[in-house]
């Protein structure tokens, strides 16, 4: 894919060089001379002095055949106006925000921004994984699609323990994708995978339906009763 990376600090320096190194073709734009200069004597011609949120400049760099523009400078302001002009003049079509201030992802949801990183919560979530009562940690969130990608581990009071995937009364548009039971290797469930206690589920919903999923995987009901 042909990327551009808007801001060369250490995140977008380290993010480059990861995908020139996984053969992705990159360049960055970058204000600070000074930070160009040591990009292209590590990583070769790569970064262009310029400003990220100006047309002209994206233009240069022929942001119109770019697949993904990722804006990480250190402004959400910046990201957010790179991430629109890319989207909007340039047609990108997608689009990834670093986001410094949480209280801010709604905004960019709001304004097509495709993908949002926020520092602050990918470490909230960490530190949520490590509390063993923690019911529903966030892995990803696929914004154009409306979909959450959710990890819920089963406790051993879950109405879901001893069931099969089928006899799950899933909520609409649910899918489990993953199910890792302790030492064990992820596997992609069938209809008879049984959910057993202490098992990790990797599953794929709407935020909307989040809530009774947690309910159907973590909580205690009474499965239907079938005639015959």
């Amino acid at each position: 894919m042909y990327i551009v990376v808007v801001g060369g600090g250490r995140l977008g320096y380290y993010l480059s060089k990861a995908l020139l190194n996984e053969g992705h073709e990159v360049v960055i734009l970058e204000k600070n001379a000074t930070f160009c200069q040591i990009i292209n004597d590590e990583l070769g011609g790569v970064c262009i002095q310029g400003d990220g949120c100006e047309t002209a400049i994206l233009t240069k760099v022929g942001t119109g055949r770019a697949e993904m523009l990722i804006a990480v400078t250190g402004d959400d302001e910046d990201n957010l106006v790179a991430c629109q002009v890319a989207k909007h003049k340039f047609m990108v079509p997608r689009t990834i925000a670093r986001i410094r201030n949480p209280q801010n992802e709604v905004v960019f949801k709001e304004l097509g921004i495709d993908v949002t990183v926020s520092s602050t919560n990918v470490i909230l979530e960490h530190i949520q994984e490590e509390v063993p009562t923690h019911p529903l940690t966030h892995l990803l969130s696929i914004r154009d699609q409306g979909l959450e990608v959710v990890e819920i581990k089963i406790p051993a009071e879950s109405s879901a323990v001893g069931k099969r995937v089928k006899e799950l009364p899933l909520p609409k548009g649910t899918r489990l994708a993953l199910v890792i039971h302790q030492a064990q290797k992820p596997k992609v469930p069938s209809a008879d995978t049984l959910i057993r206690a202490e098992d990790r589920v990797i599953a794929i919903t709407s935020s909307e339906m989040e809530e009774e999923l947690r309910n159907t995987l973590r909580g205690t009901w009474t499965s239907p009763q079938t005639d015959g």
